[in-house]
């Protein structure tokens, strides 16, 4: 999820809502965690396994930000 790009949706549920927050919060560590091991050169099992994993809860979680956001805009 591209932070800098301003949204109101997103903006307002930042501000009022802490399950959105901590799903934003996540996903920033797991977009962290997924460059820092993008950057080895040669990465061990355990690391190509965490990576497939990261990736999998960092869509989960962007599916559960957008559906929040969904539901957010359709109500108001």
């Amino acid at each position: 999820m591209d932070m800098s790009t301003p949204n109101r949706v997103r903006d307002e549920l930042l501000k009022v809502n802490p399950t959105f927050r901590e799903l934003v919060h996540q996903h920033s560590n797991y977009e962290q965690r997924l460059t820092e091991l993008a950057h080895l050169t040669y990465p061990n099992d355990d690391e190509q396994i965490e990576e497939s994993t990261l990736k999998k809860k960092k869509l989960l979680v962007k599916d559960e930000i957008y559906a929040i956001m969904n539901d957010y805009s359709v109500a108001h």
